[in-house]
């Protein structure tokens, strides 16, 4: 995924990128990315 930080940070505080935060940087798990990739994406017929 190539996006720019601010990009995740957005992603992260409207909840639609799982994060954990520590000191003041966060952490996303792998899963997380996993999970937001495969949701984000729309089948079409």
């Amino acid at each position: 995924m190539r996006v720019s930080k601010m990009t995740v940070y957005r992603l992260v505080h409207h909840g639609e990128l799982t994060a954990v935060r520590v000191g003041r940087s966060f952490r996303v798990p792998e899963q997380a990315v996993h999970d937001y990739l495969r949701d984000s994406f729309v089948e079409t017929a």
